[in-house]
């Protein structure tokens, strides 16, 4: 049993997971660190080589590898949901856990950081709000679904730990 945490970028599946997969004894896997592993360059200059097309094939041979193995916190990058094959990969073996925030708190989350290839653009905050609008409807297929506004890394992985549905589905994995 896996758990696969999806969300828009910001919203914390990256340090949330981290500390998921220490708590629960389980490997942590960053789709987007395993595409530049994968390929030794980084996801912007995969968007400025191949596209975003050429850059979502890749993600979804690396969501595809990743749903074969056992274990592990999955991190995926903002837009795995808009594969359908993606989805239907990571259900096979997982717990889909959706992470959110409202535009606001992402784009104060990230607005420093230049390696946000779909942001690089003169509104980034109405960028995000557009993206989620646009999105909403794909970060709806999940398992459980949780507000990450107003908290910490560690306060969401309480959170997620806590909840007795989560908890029960991941012993019965254990099974």
């Amino acid at each position: 049993m896996n758990m696969i945490l999806t969300g828009f970028m910001g919203t914390g599946k990256s340090a949330v997971g981290k500390i998921l997969a220490g708590k629960l004894g389980y490997v942590f896997l960053d789709t987007d660190s395993l595409i530049e592993e994968s390929t030794g360059i980084s996801i912007s200059s995969i968007f400025e080589e191949c596209g975003e097309e050429g850059f979502r094939q890749m993600e979804a041979e690396a969501i595809e590898a990743a749903s074969e193995r056992d274990k592990l916190v999955i991190a995926c990058g903002g837009g795995v949901i808009l594969n359908a094959k993606n989805i239907e990969n990571l259900s096979r073996n997982g717990i889909i856990v959706n992470l959110y925030a409202s535009a606001g708190t992402i784009y104060n989350r990230i607005k420093s950081e230049k390696h946000r290839p779909l942001l690089e653009c003169a509104e980034p905050l109405k960028e995000i709000a557009k993206l989620l609008e646009k999105r909403k409807n794909f970060y709806a297929v999940n398992d459980f679904s949780f507000d990450t506004d107003e908290l910490s890394a560690s306060e969401v992985a309480e959170k997620i730990l806590n909840h007795k549905d989560i908890t029960a589905i991941l012993k019965k994995g254990e099974n």
